[in-house]
């Protein structure tokens, strides 16, 4: 199993980016795709999650109403639309695919307190945003 991102670029304070994360491994099988982020010097932090059994997504409250998950039908490749970005949202953004199952309410927390241990993680991307 295994992910990857890519998206990831220098955006001026107001303006957009739309990253995507390609995993694959995990057919038939309930799982979650999150993206994480971290800047220098603090720890990761979780942005936002969605689930393959039902397609519920989760946001953090630094990005919602800013930032959107979606996926495609097979559930192999993730996009996060970055709308509105501010400086605090630079950082290197991951994402990770975990095995569940998660589906229903209050997934997210337990998918969150298990970020060490996910399935695959990708490699990360670099997301600047210039004040």
């Amino acid at each position: 199993r295994c992910s990857s991102e890519s998206g990831g670029g220098l955006v001026q304070a107001g303006g957009s980016l739309r990253l995507s994360c390609e995993v694959s491994g995990f057919t038939s099988e309930n799982y979650a795709i999150g993206w994480f982020r971290q800047a220098p010097g603090k720890d990761p932090e979780g942005v936002s999650g969605i689930s393959s059994s039902d397609g519920t997504t989760y946001y953090s409250n630094s990005v919602k109403g800013r930032f959107t998950i979606s996926a495609n039908d097979a559930m192999n490749t993730v996009h996060l639309q970055m709308n509105n970005l501010k400086p605090e949202d630079t950082a290197t953004y991951y994402c990770a695919a975990d095995r569940g199952p998660y589906g229903g309410d209050n997934w997210y927390p337990l998918f969150l307190s298990g970020y060490r241990n996910m399935d695959a993680w990708g490699k990360g991307t670099l997301v600047t945003v210039s004040a």
